[in-house]
């Protein structure tokens, strides 16, 4: 089975490309904040799911924000002789890392604004986005990025020559790295609404670390076939140490709130 882009634009509106990138993103900012306000309300239900959608723009504006400075950053050699593209979101050059990071920060920020639980608001936007990163995915299918080795079995994706890395010219096929993570996202996004329905109540930011370590995991190995990543120090890309540096703050978190809640119920 062979996928295979057939452009990057959805359609023209008053001659104005529309690109399948934006379209997609898009949705899975929706969805992401959809699913959170669902899940608060199922979770918690103490009657301020409602507040998730004023919550949503510090989340997503900060979110996609952090996203692009990040991904800015380490394409550094590009974009220091090239500054105006900085604001070219229209074509990609989002980094989930920076994204998560901003995103966080928003959430800080909204929590204090509207008197909500903190923890709570990361549970359930870690459920959201993780829906979303699983649906965004694809727009980097139509973009024609985010792909693996050479790869010439099954399941093989097409990469036009124009996009090809140098030194794989000759390769047409190559891993559809992006629909890894998109359905291992989707993996995640079953797994902590598991933990959300047994845990959320009982051990607020549990999922916040559950998530970190699962995509920190996911994104760890994927990086290590992709082709286009950025920034690699050695032999590892810049992706994989900050996913082991993720992976090991949450995992520490884990215990913490493990350890403290086992206090309380013995106390």
């Amino acid at each position: 089975m062979i996928l295979q882009s057939h452009g990057d634009v959805a359609f023209s509106l008053f001659g104005f490309p529309v690109y399948f990138y934006g379209v997609i993103l898009a949705f899975a900012c929706f969805i992401a904040v959809f699913v959170a306000k669902v899940l608060y309300n199922k979770i918690y239900n103490d009657g301020k799911s409602e507040f998730i959608w004023e919550v949503s723009p510090f989340v997503v504006i900060l979110g996609i924000i952090g996203a692009r400075l990040y991904y800015c950053l380490v394409n550094l050699d590009y974009y220091l002789f090239h500054p105006l593209e900085v604001l070219n979101f229209r074509e990609g050059g989002l980094s989930i890392h920076g994204g998560i990071i901003a995103g966080i920060i928003g959430l800080y920020i909204a929590s204090k604004k509207y008197n909500l639980s903190f923890l709570r608001l990361l549970d359930v936007f870690s459920a959201g986005t993780v829906l979303a990163q699983s649906v965004g995915r694809w727009g980097n299918f139509f973009n024609n990025e985010a792909f693996g080795l050479p790869y010439n079995g099954f399941l093989k994706l097409y990469i036009p020559p124009a996009f090809r890395p140098a030194g794989f010219e000759s390769f047409s096929y190559y891993h559809p790295a992006f629909l890894y993570e998109s359905a291992a996202d989707f993996l995640i996004f079953l797994a902590l609404i598991f933990v959300l329905k047994n845990f959320g109540v009982k051990i607020e930011g549990l999922t916040l670390c559950v998530y970190l370590m699962l995509y920190s995991v996911v994104r760890f190995f994927i990086e290590g076939i992709r082709l286009d990543s950025a920034l690699n120090i050695g032999n590892l890309h810049i992706a994989q140490i900050i996913s082991a540096g993720i992976f090991v703050f949450a995992f520490a978190g884990f215990i913490y709130l493990l350890l403290k809640a086992h206090s309380l119920k013995a106390d």
